[in-house]
């Protein structure tokens, strides 16, 4: 593999301007970093870990994991975290619901315990995982903090609120004083008239305001010792206290869902700033849309959900998931059907069978292809249009295999199909669209005659007349690669 290591050890030219869409001001601005950073810190809003989780949550970490694979393509040194939520955490984002862990751990028939907490957390957070590793994310350059490892920070962080007088107690806990945060409801624009209208929240007896949130949940039977009595920290103090103790005061970028937003990633906000007193949070706020199921809402609650699981059972790899995701943009609500998931299987072995047509070691990348495709990833990660700019690359005659190859490997270092070495699986499905070679006296004369005119085309360097009876080919059933030792026919 001391090919691949130098391949992508070679300078690239200057990347173009990367843009990101920032929820915070509603518009995609340039991405740079501050001097003398070292790494982008990263925290991406992880799962709670009460159950196995469907691919409308893993198509969040396909896509931040895609974000990072940009980032270091562009050159920067990426410090990702994925938080588990361990304990707690209410069905609705504002301090409402049936709690999910509890629910998880009475579904297993296991007894409302801080240690069958973490039993059952860690059993998921590992199918979780596993999950990820399915669907290639690089998940050992990551760091998954646990919240219950975290308590002692959570505490200290309320306990700095406290101190500058942004919380009150109530019966059931400490809330966050929101009224005290004159920027609460900056992410997004949130109407906090209607907020307070009960549009959005429902007002607890306990709370002064709608969009007051707890921070410290009591509890009389189960959770942590604090200054405020036993109970648990309150879901949002947990992603900022996580931030705090894992990448700083201040992030380059934070991601969720789009349902984060009004809620959950506003409170985030409200109070990591309250604590730190002068730091913005993060710089960059981005979301991804939901994946819709069948042109509907995935919910587990429904049973309308499907799993990695059941890809693979239906007899799909994994990775076509990755392409389909792929196809469409972050914030765009994609829909999965099992009808779209085939095209992407097609396409996706295609691309695997293309991969598997050339032997010899990669060439130079095509320089005009890489800045076309770098254009398109760094504009607001634009997967479908790296995706289009890759099969015109492979439309591309004038590229020798060697140099096509590389150009498709170096994209992958983004897309991450795993096309440096394509699994078992991988290869036995792109085994029907390996190309074949024709023996040139099977070849009707008028294929090539017109295969002759093209070579004479392409010798004049008339790249447009090459193109023409390239496609001319192409309609009577053959397909060219060209190579060192010539051009090879294929049947379509």
């Amino acid at each position: 593999m001391r090919w691949l290591a130098s391949l992508f050890s070679r300078r690239s030219p200057a990347p173009a301007t990367l843009r990101l869409y920032n929820t915070l001001t509603k518009q995609e601005d340039v991405f740079t970093m501050p001097p003398h950073a070292r790494e982008v810190r990263m925290y991406n809003c992880g799962p709670t870990v009460y159950g196995r989780q469907h691919i409308g949550n893993l198509s969040m970490f396909v896509f931040t994991d895609t974000l990072r694979r940009m980032l270091q393509y562009n050159g920067y040194a990426v410090k990702q975290v994925i938080n588990f939520t361990d304990f707690g955490h209410l069905t609705s984002d504002a301090d409402e619901g049936e709690d999910k862990m509890k629910t998880g751990l009475k579904r297993e028939g296991l007894a409302p315990t801080l240690d069958n907490m973490r039993v059952l957390g860690e059993k998921y957070a590992a199918i979780f995982l596993e999950d990820l590793r399915l669907l290639n994310a690089d998940i050992d350059t990551v760091t998954f903090p646990r919240a219950s490892d975290y308590i002692a920070a959570q505490i200290a962080m309320i306990q700095t609120l406290e101190e500058k007088t942004y919380t009150y107690t109530a019966k059931d806990g400490v809330y966050f004083d929101t009224s005290r945060f004159p920027g609460y409801g900056k992410l997004g624009g949130i109407d906090l008239a209607g907020l307070k209208e009960g549009a959005r929240v429902k007002k607890s007896a306990e709370k002064r305001s709608p969009t007051d949130f707890i921070l410290w949940k009591s509890s009389k039977r189960l959770g942590w010792d604090s200054p405020w009595g036993k109970g648990f920290p309150g879901w949002h103090i947990e992603c900022s206290a996580m931030i705090n103790a894992t990448l700083g005061k201040q992030i380059d970028i934070h991601t969720g869902g789009i349902e984060h937003i009004p809620i959950h990633h506003n409170n985030e906000i409200a109070q990591s700033e309250c604590a730190t007193g002068k730091h913005p949070l993060s710089r960059f706020w981005l979301h991804r849309a939901h994946l819709q199921l069948e042109g509907g809402k995935m919910a587990k609650s429904e049973g309308k959900v499907v799993y990695v699981s059941d890809i693979i059972e239906r007899g799909f790899h994994p990775l076509s998931f990755r392409y389909m995701l792929l196809g469409a943009h972050y914030r765009t609500s994609a829909n999965f059907t099992w009808e779209a998931l085939q095209a992407a299987q097609t396409a996706y072995s295609k691309l695997v069978a293309l991969r598997l047509s050339t032997t010899e070691p990669p060439g130079n990348i095509p320089s005009e292809w890489k800045k076309k495709f770098t254009e398109r990833i760094n504009d607001d990660l634009d997967t479908p249009g790296a995706l289009a700019v890759l099969w015109d690359m492979t439309k591309d005659s004038s590229l020798s295999p060697a140099e096509l190859l590389a150009g498709l490997l170096d994209f992958d270092r983004v897309l991450g199909l795993h096309l440096a070495e394509p699994d078992a699986s991988a290869k036995e499905r792109a085994a029907p669209f390996a190309r074949t070679t024709v023996e040139m006296s099977d070849i009707p004369q008028r294929i090539r005659d017109m295969n002759q005119k093209r070579e004479e085309a392409r010798a004049e360097k008339n790249w447009a007349r090459a193109d023409e009876m390239r496609d001319l080919i192409a309609t009577e059933g053959y397909g060219i690669e060209d190579t060192a030792a010539g051009p090879r026919l294929y049947k379509l």
